[in-house]
């Protein structure tokens, strides 16, 4: 009855280890683990983020119903195990996790062999376009003239920051809560079709993005994290091509960061109720696009390609995993439904 969700996510994680292996064959380079600090080694991190998953959902919970009352906590922890922690939960959980797992770290160490794949960079041309799309000016020092350089510069910074936790933390959301499970396959896929092309993007037209190649635009913003992060991964990347280095993460065509938010505004556009959260996600996504000019990790063409991302991940991911789009906007698949309630947009 799954087969259908989930085959395509399990392709594409097949691919990018394949993809992945090759290329660090050719190159004699070892594949890493870009996290590996993280919870320590892949082995004992993938069951420890299934297991986290599981309390995650059932210990607060759990807590908050018995109300802290040690004899009421087993019934209410084998009833929610029972109507929600059923065969499809668990498969959906696992192999996502799984699936998206293999299909980022694979992601980055592709992103990683780009300088060692394509030396050629296409910076000078995409910002020619820039420089024609605005009439003749940098689109950096328009923003910086209309949204300053030191609040604004802040606050940007936090946006952009606060990306890296948000892409583990919305999957594993929409992995454990969905009630229509049709939406956490469709969430999932989706998020592995986007990084996947977005890697593809990155040798079709290697960039380093206008904050590195034309460093000077940027000297008046205030420092901010995002000054560090920049520093950092030019460093990365310099030790890496000396080979004194093991990952670096410089790319620019096309923004992950534009595309993944706005698959996350699209996804909570289109499964999440709340109006709240809906604006605030449509927010997220604007301000992001904003940053990447601002702060020059990326020229206009890298967000359109992102956006074009998106649309084609969010199409294809809800083809995939049943979702039927009709003039309501979409019905979901009417066989991945684990609760009565309605979970597609009123």
């Amino acid at each position: 009855m799954y087969r259908r969700s989930y085959s395509l996510l399990v392709v594409l994680a097949v691919v990018m280890g394949v993809w992945a292996a090759i290329t660090a064959a050719v190159l004699d380079r070892p594949l890493i683990d870009p996290e590996g600090s993280f919870l320590g080694p892949s082995w004992l991190r993938l069951p420890l983020l299934l297991g986290g998953a599981l309390l995650l959902d059932l210990g607060p919970r759990t807590l908050w119903l018995s109300r802290g009352k040690p004899a009421a906590m087993p019934a209410i922890f084998k009833d929610r195990w029972h109507s929600h922690w059923n065969r499809e939960r668990l498969l959906l959980v696992s192999l996502g996790i799984v699936c998206f797992y293999v299909i980022y770290v694979c992601y980055r160490n592709l992103k990683s062999f780009l300088p060692m794949v394509n030396e050629t960079m296409y910076d000078r041309e995409l910002h020619m376009i820039d420089r024609a799309l605005f009439f003749g000016y940098e689109p950096a020092k328009v923003l910086h003239q209309i949204f300053g350089t030191t609040i604004t510069a802040h606050t940007l910074s936090w946006i952009y920051l606060t990306f890296i936790p948000m892409v583990a933390i919305l999957v594993t959301v929409w992995l454990v809560w969905s009630r229509n499970l049709s939406f956490g396959w469709w969430f999932v896929t989706a998020q592995g079709i986007a990084w996947s092309l977005g890697t593809v993007s990155y040798y079709l037209l290697p960039t380093l993005g206008p904050g590195l190649e034309y460093g000077w635009l940027y000297n008046d913003l205030a420092h901010t994290g995002t000054t560090d992060l920049m520093n950092s991964l030019v460093n990365a990347r310099q030790k890496v091509i000396w080979g004194e280095g093991e990952a670096q993460t410089v790319a620019g065509f096309a923004s992950l960061h534009t595309a993944i938010t706005l698959l996350w505004a699209l996804m909570i556009q289109y499964t999440v109720r709340n109006r709240v959260i809906r604006i605030l996600a449509w927010v997220n996504f604007g301000l992001t696009v904003i940053a990447t000019l601002y702060f020059g990790w990326h020229y206009v063409a890298d967000d359109v390609a992102g956006i074009l991302i998106a649309l084609v991940a969010f199409y294809v991911g809800g083809l995939a995993t049943g979702q039927k789009f009709d003039r309501h906007l979409l019905s979901a698949h009417p066989t991945t439904t684990t609760s009565a309630v309605p979970v597609s947009r009123e």
